[in-house]
């Protein structure tokens, strides 16, 4: 972008008079504070395929605490015994919670 270095320049308060000014015409612009909902229902309306999962069911197997095994009392992060930092009373704290 070209400079024209001959022009006079603009103090700061001039500044701020033109930048209230652009506030002041966008306030009276009536369509300035309308959101384009055209955008948010054209995306509720897309069905990816394979993404309708309501005939699915889900199985979890859940695994026993196993000795080398902690639950953090911070995180409630279940986290190896080589990562215990420090145990107060029956509360077990892992190193990153420390």
């Amino acid at each position: 972008m070209a400079t024209d270095y001959d022009a006079p320049r603009k103090t700061e308060e001039e500044m701020s008079e033109d930048s209230l000014e652009e506030l002041k015409s966008r306030r009276n612009d009536k369509n300035s504070g309308k959101v384009d909902e055209d955008e948010v229902e054209a995306a509720e309306s897309f069905e990816l395929p394979g993404a309708d999962l309501s005939h699915e069911e889900l199985t979890v197997r859940v695994l026993p605490r196993q000795a080398n095994e902690f639950t953090c009392a911070s995180c409630f992060l279940v986290k190896s015994t080589s990562q215990l930092a420090e145990t107060r009373g029956n509360d077990k704290y892992c190193v990153d919670c420390v």
